[in-house]
């Protein structure tokens, strides 16, 4: 994408220096398109991050804010309480997402939908999104929810069904202001507070219960 910015903005000011009868128009679209390609490159930025964590413990997807912690009724999958933790992204934050845990992708689902404000609580519901379900090495299943926000356009998921997922490994993308939602258990240990900043694939956000064999 960046490289197709690049050659747009290379035509229109190589156009209108060509073309245009002085030269103030064309240097003040020359100095806006190096402005506006300066931006995009910040947000299209990826850090490389390297964490070594135990596998019960849930690992920031993204970086931001967080938003929520709380007990909610998750009916699309689940269909039971679930502690929600999501975190919101401005326009100034890395964009991409981690796995916040390692184990095998379950699901993988996009809806479509509105493009209200990605703080606000009905956006997990109601805004464009896509869903991936991972199964923890402890046997403990976890809802991602990647949410598009009001700015938005759009989400890519590089999770694929039925493969294996790590922390440290992307599982994905979003353009422009958004959220990920995380569902984990009703026993899980928040180890995170409310308007808490936090880093992708750096941040501990909780820890989920040591499963014996018998559960």
């Amino acid at each position: 994408m960046l490289l197709i910015l690049l050659f747009t903005l290379i035509l229109i000011n190589g156009a209108l220096f060509i073309l245009a009868g002085n030269l103030i128009l064309p240097i003040i679209v020359t100095a806006i398109s190096c402005v506006v390609f300066i931006f995009f490159t910040y947000f299209f930025r990826i850090s490389n991050r390297i964490l070594i964590a135990d596998d019960n413990y849930i690992i920031a997807p993204a970086d931001g804010n967080i938003v929520v912690i709380e007990p909610v009724m998750e009916n699309d999958y689940f269909h039971e309480e679930r502690m929600q933790v999501s975190i919101f992204m401005s326009v100034f934050d890395v964009h991409a997402n981690w796995f916040p845990v390692s184990g095998k992708v379950l699901h993988v689902s996009h809806q479509n939908g509105r493009k209200m404000a990605a703080y606000l609580p009905k956006s997990s519901t109601e805004n464009e999104r896509s869903s991936v379900i991972i199964e923890a090495r402890n046997g403990q299943k976890i809802l991602v929810r990647q949410v598009a926000g009001a700015l938005a356009r759009r989400i890519v998921t590089y999770a694929k069904e039925g493969t294996e997922c790590h922390i440290n490994q992307q599982l994905g993308f979003i353009k422009f202001g958004s959220r990920v939602d995380m569902f984990l258990p009703m026993d899980a240990e928040i180890l995170t507070e409310l308007h808490e900043d936090t880093i992708g694939n750096e941040t501990i956000i909780a820890k989920l219960k040591h499963q014996s064999a018998e559960d």
